[in-house]
């Protein structure tokens, strides 16, 4: 038995970790920390998403107040 991700899940799916990969480029995290999410949203398309939605370095542009 296996899971396929396909159709406009995988298109979503496929745009949103193209998103996470671009955000974590430009993010002031260091190289090797950039390079293992990388990894992780490559090889584990949904798992590593997630878990870079949740974890993953976050953005020091956002507005305080």
């Amino acid at each position: 038995m296996s899971i396929e991700i396909g159709g406009i899940f995988g298109f979503i799916l496929l745009a949103l970790d193209i998103w996470a990969i671009v955000s974590l480029l430009s993010s002031q995290t260091s190289n090797a920390a950039k390079v293992g999410w990388i990894l992780a949203i490559i090889m584990l398309p949904l798992l590593g998403f997630v878990a870079w939605f949740f974890l993953g370095p976050r953005s020091l542009d956002q507005d305080i107040g």
